[in-house]
């Protein structure tokens, strides 16, 4: 039992949407946790402790989720706007919010909604922690609060990474990290970006991430 979680995070970009990201210098065999590493491609990489039994985990400690965008995100932004169509720091906050309440919301929905796994406050011997990060977030056409009105057309709605960091709820034990780079799929054509178009993309995606962690933990853990 305490492999198939090893084995079967393998697998998880294959229900995930085509990646961007670009090759990545080879990665350490064993992480400076003593993680032994069991995927590493353009997508990403997940480190994973070769001894854990994952069957003992029944139930799910899911953290708030962080996001941050790409280095210099905002800047690039307004290279090109005019005064008043640019991005504030305000839009910044508030996009970050919504996609934090997004992820939240998605992952519950997949996870005890469609997985039956018990989502729970507090640590235990049968509960896994879980901690998300999005980061390197990029909305190629962010919607901004301004009063020009201006519209933007793109072929892609953007990109952003997951990781996760898995630990034993009690100990604190890191025990597993999986990263993931993913871009919304590309249309062949232009079309309007706004709030509404971004955040059903934003949403897809984290559909695909939840669906994919769902049937990993289903597996491995038998929750």
């Amino acid at each position: 039992m305490k492999n198939r979680l090893f084995t079967g995070f393998l697998t998880l970009s294959l229900l995930a949407l085509p990646a961007i990201a670009p090759a990545q210098d080879e990665a350490p065999q064993v992480s400076a946790d003593g993680m032994q590493l069991v995927r590493d491609d353009k997508r990403g990489a997940i480190y994973v402790d070769p001894g854990v039994d994952w069957g003992v985990y029944s139930r799910v400690m899911l953290d708030d989720a962080t996001v941050a965008f790409r280095r210099n995100w905002q800047r690039d932004q307004n290279r090109d706007r005019m005064l008043s169509n640019r991005v504030s720091d305000s839009d910044v906050e508030r996009i970050k919010t919504g996609l934090e309440d997004l992820f939240d919301e998605v992952f519950a929905e997949e996870l005890t909604g469609r997985g039956g796994i018990e989502i729970v406050d507090t640590a235990a011997d049968d509960v896994l922690r879980i901690t998300p990060h999005i980061v390197d977030l990029d909305v190629y056409a962010p919607d901004v609060r301004s009063a020009s009105n201006v519209r933007s057309y793109t072929e892609s709605a953007g990109s952003m990474t997951l990781k996760l960091e898995f630990y034993d709820s009690v100990t604190g034990d890191l025990i597993a990290v999986a990263s993931d780079r993913r871009q919304s799929p590309r249309h062949g054509y232009m079309q309007w970006s706004n709030s509404v178009s971004n955040k059903a993309e934003a949403r897809s995606m984290l559909q695909t991430w939840a669906k994919a962690l769902r049937v990993r933990l289903n597996e491995a853990t038998g929750m």
